[in-house]
């Protein structure tokens, strides 16, 4: 039989299942640290959520079980989880991640990833950031995603971009450049393919800007497509369903010069108690993402 717990969450009366249930067996994470992580990050995770339609990714069974994606708020969802409607092939009604008891009862859902658009629900139509995702093809890893990084920064820069990079708590790095303009997807898409398609030519042996499976071997893709008014990603300091809970994490530009210089992404690997603990020492460091503005050069 399913125990209930009955907790107050901001005002909020949730009921909490199954907490003792096992979502990481490697490592004996439960349903009940899962809920208590995102209820420990939630002061730097909400900004990050706040008023963007988010997607869930649940895994009633754990990492080890089934899962699937969910756009459409669930009818049993209460009244109070704030939404908004999207138009498209049809409409679909994204859950906003805007406060704790929100996040408290996705966690609960077995939510144990959250991924987000790059704009927010007003207008939908302009992203706040352009994101890369930088994801490498075996024999490459974390180490390689993190020497082209550091050349994606240097090709930024010389454009009068600032970016901000973290982990996807997976395989790979992410880099967001923040625009906070009136921009549309329009804009930043064919930017985004731009940049990528010239530190290919730059970096051949490297990078590659394409997405066929058969041209990623021992590369870096460099996956521009993510900007897009109908795709959502990884939101930072998101729950990962890997064997540990793995954390999307944000990183200092000098992390990644170190790791470089040691030939040693090992550093990278952050589980929830390590980003808990970075939080405390260091607060934000994605906080400029949301803040930041910066003009869309135009590339010849």
């Amino acid at each position: 039989m399913s125990r209930i717990n009955e907790v107050s969450v901001g005002g909020r009366r949730l009921k909490l299942s199954n907490l003792d249930k096992i979502f990481y067996p490697d490592v004996g994470f439960a349903k009940g640290e899962v809920i208590d992580y995102y209820t420990r990050i939630a002061p730097v995770l909400l900004p990050h959520l706040n008023d963007r339609p988010l997607t869930m990714k649940r895994y009633p069974d754990g990492v080890d079980g089934k899962f699937f994606y969910e756009k459409q708020k669930p009818s049993h969802a209460p009244a109070w989880v704030k939404s908004i409607k999207v138009q498209g092939r049809r409409p679909v009604d994204y859950i906003l991640g805007n406060d704790l008891a929100t996040l408290v009862w996705l966690a609960n859902l077995a939510d144990l990833e959250l991924h987000t658009s790059l704009s927010k629900k007003k207008p939908l139509q302009r992203p706040t950031a352009i994101a890369f995702d930088l994801d490498p093809g075996p024999p490459a890893a974390m180490l390689e995603s993190a020497q082209v990084a550091l050349l994606l920064r240097d090709l930024l820069a010389d454009l009068d971009l600032e970016a901000w990079p973290k982990t996807s708590g997976s395989k790979g790095i992410q880099i967001y450049v923040p625009i906070n303009g009136a921009v549309t997807y329009d804009d930043t898409k064919p930017f985004a393919h731009a940049v990528a398609k010239i530190l290919e030519k730059q970096h051949p042996d490297l990078v590659v800007s394409k997405m066929l499976k058969k041209l990623r071997t021992g590369k870096v893709l460099i996956d521009w497509s993510q900007n897009d008014e109908h795709k959502t990603t990884v939101s930072v300091y998101s729950l990962r369903a890997r064997e540990r809970p793995t954390v999307s994490t944000p990183l200092e530009w000098g992390e990644l010069e170190q790791v470089v210089e040691d030939a040693d992404a090992s550093a990278l690997d952050f589980v929830s108690d390590d980003v808990l603990g970075r939080v405390d020492r260091s607060g934000d460091l994605f906080a400029p993402v949301l803040e930041r503005k910066q003009k869309l050069p135009k590339l010849a």
